[in-house]
């Protein structure tokens, strides 16, 4: 029996970010190139987002490129970029189709114009799908949001009275400024970082770990992640008495 039959429906965390993480290991352990394992993982990125889409998740952030990743070998960088265009076109149609808009949050400036350019059109093809949100993480990392989001905040308001300003006023600075913050990030591999991954918007979040590999994530994974979550106690600061 599938675990996606005991999660509540009426408890579903709004939104779910996840660091895909293992691509790299899982290709090595199998005696293939890092790059067989990208191509993998893109199985369990489409494997994840329908298992988010048929229980009602509505916002899905994936990290897929880091701003550290840059500092990668340029043959992987650019086989990752490739595979990122070919991800596109194999999906888009997928997307649309199940009613799911695309977002994208990073320092896409950074990315080959042919990305950009892939990336445009999905945007616009996909921007008045409504079922769920689905973030893609490119070129991104938390402190160089935040960094940006400062350098907004003072461009925009140059004269700003610093005891005015609120977690709210600045959180519209920020990349995820149209989205919840996440209640639940996965991550996979076994390894237990956020590794510079949303982190102003991770602050109340639930963690979750597990020692899969990325191109072995499945539905009953994440399933599983879903019902962790539903059976921890938010408290926010709160004692479990003050929720009642």
């Amino acid at each position: 029996m599938s675990l996606i039959n005991s999660i509540n429906r009426e408890r579903l965390p709004k939104h779910v970010a996840i660091i895909m993480d293992g691509n790299g290991r899982w290709a090595m352990q199998k005696g293939k190139p890092r790059i067989f394992g990208h191509q993998s993982g893109t199985n369990a990125v489409r494997t994840t987002i329908e298992a988010a889409a048929e229980i009602g998740i509505e916002y899905l952030t994936l990290y897929a490129f880091s701003t550290e990743n840059w500092k990668r070998p340029k043959m992987e960088v650019e086989a990752l970029m490739a595979l990122l265009i070919t991800s596109i076109n194999d999906e888009l149609d997928n997307l649309v189709k199940n009613k799911i808009k695309l977002n994208i949050i990073g320092d896409t400036g950074q990315l080959p114009i042919s990305v950009q350019k892939k990336i445009s059109a999905a945007l616009n093809a996909t921007k008045s799908c409504s079922k769920m949100t689905l973030t893609i993480a490119l070129s991104y990392s938390g402190r160089w949001e935040i960094l940006e989001a400062v350098k907004k905040l003072i461009k925009n308001n140059p004269l700003l009275d610093i005891e005015t300003l609120t977690e709210a006023k600045f959180s519209k600075y920020l990349s995820t400024h149209n989205l919840p913050d996440p209640e639940l990030l996965i991550r996979t591999s076994g390894e237990y970082r956020l590794s510079n991954f949303l982190l102003w918007q991770l602050a109340y979040a639930e963690l979750y770990f597990t020692k899969a590999l990325w191109p072995d994530f499945s539905k009953e994974e994440f399933f599983g992640a879903i019902i962790d979550f539903q059976g921890r106690e938010r408290r926010f600061g709160k004692t479990s008495e003050q929720l009642g």
